[in-house]
């Protein structure tokens, strides 16, 4: 289980690419109605989107898994993916009550019959054409050959193996589809058969697996597979093709996320100490409103989730009884992206009873904040606001660049980092060795919460900005790598001298131990941090400073050797 668990927070993390075109695809097919601007065009372009998710997920899940995130992977799982689909189209049967009694539409009837049932396996056989594809790049994309195959070594290897792997899975699904059919209607059929229990269940499980990422795997089930509408499967394309039965796996989420979140942030607010009230007011508005607005809630989740993990399973039976009591009241509500006020908004037509919503979140807005109040007073726990006031302070840096060095080196330096990913709201790192980040360093930069994943795996949560965050240290480590030994940017260490600007900045000659130069800073050890004058670090060129936890000073700067 230990092994399994870093390839599913991989699946997790590459499922999240696909998801990441839904919001347009909602957008456009909504805006495109009659009732709204009335366009077919544009809400063919977002049926469009919808029709054809399979191929998005082979492609997304394989750039996902791939190393670096190379495109060839995706080409690879398109390969894949449109060998498995046409050659399983061609093998299903047709049975003998979905023909015409007219002969004549029989070959209709038979391209009609075989369409709808690729249509429910699109998804499924995207995911796993993506799998098989991110696999088959990382184990094979330097494969050598002879030289007289010379041309498709490497990674032009990677989607001929893709090839003959969508021919294996078309024999499976095209032979198999009578046990497959019988698996997936049997699955929605146990769905359905569970009722409230069951709509309690994903609730709750939902967030409950949220400090993993597993989540997104159980909502791809949700939202995708579970359920029949005239070929429609999964709650949220049903949801959007009009099925009268679909929405009930997404309702419960808009109390929580609009209403019931957004009310513990103003309980964290007031439980906070009255001198760092003001301080704290402007993270958790941002926060609360993040969630309100968009249904992204993991930055206020991450708050408390390891501080008080009695008050996060409140949250999920929470949550739970959320998905219970929209489906008593017959509240329908879907949405693109997540249960936001925006997709609530975009999507108010197309719902059932969606006013019933503002009472039910006002309930839970009182329930949490009553709920979040007690907790946090009563066990002392602490949430923003409520923690003793950090010694040492590191102003957040300016500039792309001058953030992704903070960030390495908070990550223990490039040299810690084997691989750095994102997706919706954390950074999803590899890390050398977990000893050296420096965990307080990385929430003065911002991050809400730190995971610790097995020997190598590390999260930080950041919110919305985590894939840009992602970009910039990826950016500022291929700098580095590409940089020749002995450039201005690359690291080195020796001494590096320091003018007598520097030096009386620093405390003096003296308080210096050693300094070593990096990308974008200078690292430097003193003997004592308390007599440093940072009112000079302004004019000597210093972007931004912080003091890690192993007592090394970190000056961000343009140019950090020629001192």
């Amino acid at each position: 289980m230990k092994n399994l668990m870093p390839y599913m927070q991989q699946l997790g993390r590459a499922l999240m690419l696909p998801i990441a075109v839904l919001p347009v695809a909602g957008l456009l097919l909504r805006l495109g109605q009659p009732d709204l601007l009335d366009m077919a065009s544009m809400a063919a372009a977002g049926e469009a989107i919808f029709a054809n998710l399979g191929i998005l997920f082979a492609i997304g899940v394989a750039v996902g898994l791939a190393r670096e995130n190379n495109g060839a992977a995706g080409l690879a799982a398109a390969v894949g993916y449109f060998v498995t689909s046409k050659g399983a189209e061609v093998l299903i049967q047709v049975p003998a009550d979905a023909m015409p009694v007219d002969q004549a539409y029989s070959a209709l009837a038979v391209a009609a019959y075989k369409a709808k049932q690729i249509g429910k396996l699109s998804v499924p056989i995207g995911i796993l054409s993506g799998l098989i594809s991110g696999y088959l790049y990382n184990r094979y994309s330097t494969i050598k050959l002879p030289a007289y195959l010379a041309f498709f070594a490497g990674r032009r290897f990677v989607p001929i193996a893709a090839g003959f792997a969508g021919l294996l899975l078309a024999w499976l699904f095209g032979y198999g589809w009578p046990v497959i059919e019988q698996g997936m209607d049997q699955l929605s059929l146990a769905v359905a058969e569970s009722g409230k229990a069951g709509l309690f269940a994903y609730g709750a499980l939902n967030r409950l697996l949220i400090a993993t990422g597993l989540h997104h795997i159980l909502n791809n089930v949700a939202w995708f597979i579970i359920g029949d509408f005239n070929g429609v499967t999964g709650d949220l394309k049903r949801f959007f093709a009009g099925d009268p039965g679909a929405g009930f796996f997404m309702s419960g989420f808009f109390p929580v996320m609009m209403f019931g979140l957004p009310a513990a942030c103003l309980a964290m607010y007031h439980s906070a100490r009255p001198e760092r009230r003001k301080e704290t007011a402007g993270l958790l508005v941002s926060m609360a409103l993040t969630s309100f607005l968009t249904g992204v809630t993991e930055p206020i989740e991450f708050t408390f989730m390891f501080l008080a993990p009695l008050l996060f399973a409140v949250h999920a039976v929470l949550t739970g009884t959320a998905m219970v009591v929209m489906e008593l009241f017959h509240v329908r509500l879907g949405f693109g992206f997540s249960a936001g006020l925006f997709d609530y908004v975009l999507n108010f037509k197309l719902a059932e009873n969606p006013w019933l919503l503002l009472p039910v979140g006002m309930g839970y807005s009182l329930l949490y904040y009553g709920l979040f109040r007690f907790f946090i007073e009563r066990f002392n726990i602490m949430t923003p606001g409520r923690e003793p006031a950090a010694d040492t302070a590191m102003p957040l840096p300016v500039g792309d660049d001058a953030k992704a060095g903070a960030f390495i080196a908070a990550l223990g330096g490039a040299d810690n980092l084997e691989s750095v990913d994102a997706c919706t709201t954390r950074l999803r790192l590899r890390i050398s060795d977990h000893g050296r980040v420096d965990e307080a360093g990385l929430r003065a930069l911002g991050a809400m919460g730190v995971v610790r994943l097995g020997d190598n795996g590390l999260q930080v949560v950041l919110g919305p900005i985590a894939d840009g965050i992602a970009g910039d240290i990826r950016q500022q480590l291929g700098k580095a790598a590409t940089e020749p030994a002995g450039s201005d940017a690359a690291e080195t260490t020796a001494a590096v001298a320091l003018s007598s600007a520097w030096q009386t900045a620093l405390g003096g000659a003296d308080n210096i131990r050693t300094v070593r130069s990096c990308t974008g800073r200078l690292l430097v050890s003193l003997h004592d941090p308390e007599i440093i004058s940072v009112e000079r670090f302004p004019g000597l060129g210093i972007k931004a400073y912080g003091l890690s936890a192993n007592g090394i000073l970190h000056l961000l700067h343009d140019n950090p050797i020629d001192h």
